[in-house]
């Protein structure tokens, strides 16, 4: 189980040459306001190093952070971080 911050080509649809457009995530983060974070899933980086940096990136718990990856495996991206943009960087 391997993640990246970096949506895949195959998730995402293209409008225009220039412009990627990344589909909507349903749930309660999809209507929220501020800015996300969306980690995507990947097959190169290995999942306990992507424990540790969800961990540290977002200051949460281990589990939280299994439950987002739980989620990237699931889905292909998960919303692993909600709020302002000085933050998100």
């Amino acid at each position: 189980m391997n993640f990246s911050v970096f949506p895949r080509l195959d998730t995402a649809t293209e409008t225009d040459s220039d412009v990627l457009v990344i589909p909507e995530l349903d749930g309660p983060d999809a209507s929220s306001d501020g800015y996300r974070v969306i980690l995507y899933n990947d097959d190169h980086t290995p999942v306990d190093l992507v424990i540790l940096q969800v961990m540290k990136a977002t200051q949460c718990t281990s589990e939280k952070a299994v439950q987002i990856i739980l989620e990237v495996e699931q889905k292909g991206r998960a919303v692993c971080y909600r709020g302002d943009r000085g933050k998100c960087h």
